[in-house]
C-alpha cells in the first residue's frame, strides 16, 4: 500500500507540474506575442489564481509525502498532516467550484489548454481526495486545526479583492480579477453578489476542512475500538 501511494504521488505530482508549467508557458507566450511588456503582469496574474496556488501546494505535499514514505517516517508529522489537510480542502473546493461555476467560461489567462485544465481541475482534486482517504500515515487532527486550513483562503480573498480595483489589464482596460464571480463590475448585483459568493465558498471550504479533520479522528477512534474489542 505504501509503495503504491508513493508511486502515485510522484506520478500525479509530475502530471500537475507539467500542467502548471504548460499553461504558464502558453499564457506567457500569448502575452509576449501581443505585448512583450505585459508578460510580467500575466505571470503575476497566473499565480493569483486559487487553482494554481492550490495545485502548486499539491505538488509540494505529494513530493514530501512520497519522501516521508521512502525515509520510513511513520506516522506522518503533525505539521505535514495539517498542511496536507489544508491542501486537500483547497483542491476539493477547486474541483467543486470550477465544475459548478466556471466550466465553459473563458478565464483571463489567455487561451486555456484543455488537457492542462482537466488535470488541474478534475484529475488532481480527485486524486488528492483519494490520497487523503486511503493513503496511510496521517495522524489525528483536532478541531483547532480548522483555523490553519482557513488561513490561506482568507488571505487570498483579501489579496484578490484589494488588488482587483488597483490592477488594470492593458489588453482590456478593465480591472483584473481571477474569477468573474469576484468582479463587482461583472456580477449582477456588484459587491453584494461578490459577498454572497465569498460567503458560499467560505462555507464550502469550512465544511470540507471540517470533514477532512473528522476523517482523521474517525480513523483513530476505529483503531481504539479495535484494540478494546
Amino acid at each position: 500500500m505504501k509503495l503504491l501511494f508513493t508511486v502515485l504521488r510522484v506520478v500525479v505530482a509530475a502530471a500537475i507540474a507539467t500542467a502548471v508549467i504548460g499553461q504558464l508557458a502558453h499564457s506567457a507566450n500569448l502575452a509576449n506575442q501581443a505585448n512583450p511588456a505585459s508578460v510580467g503582469f500575466v505571470v503575476v496574474n497566473f499565480f493569483s489564481f486559487f487553482t494554481i496556488d492550490s495545485n502548486v501546494a499539491s505538488i509540494v505535499v505529494l513530493v514530501a509525502g512520497a519522501a516521508l514514505v521512502v525515509r520510513r517516517v511513520s506516522p506522518d508529522p503533525l505539521l505535514f498532516t495539517t498542511v496536507r489537510a489544508a491542501v486537500v480542502t483547497y483542491m476539493v473546493t477547486t474541483g467543486i467550484v470550477y465544475n459548478l461555476l466556471l466550466r465553459g467560461i473563458a478565464l483571463p489567462q489567455g487561451q486555456t489548454l484543455a488537457w492542462s485544465n482537466e488535470i488541474l481541475h478534475v484529475v488532481a482534486p480527485i486524486y488528492l481526495l483519494l490520497d487523503w482517504l486511503f493513503a496511510p500515515g496521517r495522524v489525528s487532527l483536532d478541531g483547532k486545526r480548522l483555523w490553519a486550513i482557513l488561513a490561506f483562503p482568507i488571505v487570498w480573498v483579501a489579496y484578490t479583492l484589494m488588488r482587483g480595483p488597483l490592477t488594470i489589464d492593458a489588453s482590456t482596460g478593465a480591472n483584473w480579477y481571477p474569477y468573474p464571480f469576484l468582479n463587482p463590475a461583472t456580477s449582477a448585483n456588484g459587491y453584494l453578489s461578490v459577498t454572497l459568493y465569498v460567503i458560499l465558498i467560505a462555507l464550502v471550504i469550512t465544511a470540507i476542512g471540517a470533514g477532512a479533520i473528522r476523517v482523521t479522528r474517525g480513523r483513530r477512534q476505529s483503531r481504539v475500538k479495535s484494540r478494546n474489542a
